[in-house]
């Protein structure tokens, strides 16, 4: 079971050891641990997820917990379901972007705030171990089990209230890998013809079949951008396994750095409420925070991981935010994350400037990033400590936000460790191509000097 208490989630491989039983325990030590009220749960299409939403769905009525199971949804529906039926927490069975051989639970309290480890995910962990040696306690009365239909077309309502008049058709390459976006991508479209679908594996399939559900994998983009171009689409699209995340590319085929299309969505956010703040990761480029001054807006910058943005927004009254990974976080969806949300506003740049993508995004793109590049180290804590101590030598002011991050002139660097996989992250940019090869070589050299092998993308 070591290691499936993570800081945003729970989540681990099937059947050894997340199943039914550890399922049940996780169930029944949330209810423990939030006491009263009602929870909301769903799940999404992996072979495994009815009955381990079953089992943890068992648990939480053996805490005393009622429980209102909405069936099949993705992840951005159980957030919107949390805040619209009045949950006092929610649970979305689901592992997001990994392999079918795994799947998890993501927690929310009332108002879809996140759940991590900090936060109420450590406290679980703690009963569940105890429960395993020591037997859990006699059940309460069952809570009532009460089961919500309609629940898809009422989200698929809300989220159009949020798309703006079609005034122009548009071609839209749709990539949902198998995963959670073909929940509700058909009806998306079948509701507005103006808008014509390409579609790809739109079929659920729990086994993705055809490629990963992670878009932030290249190998994973390369349908989408072979369909866009193929099709002569405006735009494609990526969602990944439980549709919180979604990437995309220009015309062109192109793929478009997530931390960028920050800085392309600000403008209209910015319109609508000047001088607000927007967040943005600490991966991101610093084209991002200057494209908002440059708008009159306030850039944020923020820890990784959906847990700190959702905290963050809520803190700093942000409208909206997004990450490097592909998630965006929106205010008028309780500060949450949605891949829905975030094609409905780039349909919504479309309609409001008729530029191609790819000339939208020109001004952008500013500076040459690496991409986030993978390490396997021996510890990470030395390796970050000796790295630090190198560039203090030259004078540099590291910052310890998330990781380290190393401010040198025109260049930068972030060395951080994965909050999902036992591996150290790299993020570079500089001014030029040619000086970004030469201070990855450097910094890659000092990585593999201290231990460290590649270990492919994220």
């Amino acid at each position: 079971m070591a290691g499936i208490f993570k800081a945003y989630d729970i989540r681990g491989t099937v059947p050894d050891p997340l199943n039914p039983e550890l399922a049940h325990l996780i169930g029944r030590a949330l209810g423990e641990w939030l006491k009263s009220g009602m929870v909301l749960v769903t799940h999404d299409m992996r072979t495994h997820s009815p009955e381990l939403s079953d089992a943890l769905i068992l648990g939480l009525r053996e805490a005393g917990r009622d429980v209102l199971h909405a069936g099949l949804g993705s992840t951005p529906m159980n957030y919107w379901a949390n805040v619209h039926y009045r949950a006092d927490a929610s649970v979305s069975v689901t592992a997001s972007h990994n392999a079918g051989h795994y799947n998890g639970f993501k927690v929310s309290l009332s108002e879809a705030r996140p759940v991590g480890f900090d936060t109420g995910i450590g406290e679980i962990e703690k009963q569940v171990h105890a429960w395993q040696r020591d037997g859990p306690p006699t059940p309460r009365p069952l809570g009532k089990l009460s089961r919500q239909e309609g629940a898809l077309d009422a989200y698929m309502d809300a989220m159009d209230a949020f798309l703006s008049p079609i005034t122009r058709p548009l071609k839209i390459a749709v990539d949902c890998a198998n995963g959670m976006g073909g929940h509700f991508i058909r009806k998306f479209f079948d509701r507005h013809p103006e808008l014509t679908a390409v579609p790809l594996y739109w079929d659920l399939d729990g086994t993705f079949p055809n490629h990963e559900a992670d878009p932030l994998k290249a190998e994973n983009m390369a349908d989408v951008q072979a369909a866009t171009k193929k099709h002569a689409c405006d735009v494609g699209a990526a969602f990944d396994g439980d549709a919180d995340r979604c990437m995309f590319t220009d015309e062109q085929g192109t793929i478009i750095p997530s931390d960028l299309l920050i800085g392309l969505l600000a403008e209209e956010v910015l319109k609508n409420h000047p001088g607000c703040p927007i967040l943005h990761d600490l991966r991101s480029s610093r084209a991002v925070p200057e494209r908002i001054r440059e708008l009159g807006g306030e850039p944020i910058r923020g820890r990784v991981g959906h847990a700190f943005m959702k905290a963050l927004m809520r803190e700093r009254g942000a409208k909206f935010g997004g990450e490097l990974s592909g998630h965006y976080y929106f205010a008028d969806l309780a500060n949450t994350d949605s891949g829905l949300m975030a094609l409905i506003r780039v349909i919504n740049r479309l309609q409001a400037n008729a530029a191609p993508l790819s000339a939208q995004m020109a001004p952008l793109r500013r500076y040459f990033a690496t991409g986030e590049i993978n390490y396997r180290v021996p510890e990470v804590g030395p390796v970050l400590a000796e790295i630090e101590r190198r560039y203090a030598a030259t004078g540099t002011k590291p910052d310890k936000l998330d990781g380290l991050t190393v401010e040198c002139g025109d260049w930068w660097f972030n060395l951080r460790a994965s909050n999902t996989e036992p591996l150290l992250r790299l993020n570079l940019e500089a001014g030029t191509a040619t000086d970004r090869d030469v201070r990855l070589k450097e910094v890659s050299g000092l990585i593999h000097e201290l231990g460290g092998k590649p270990a492919g993308g994220h």
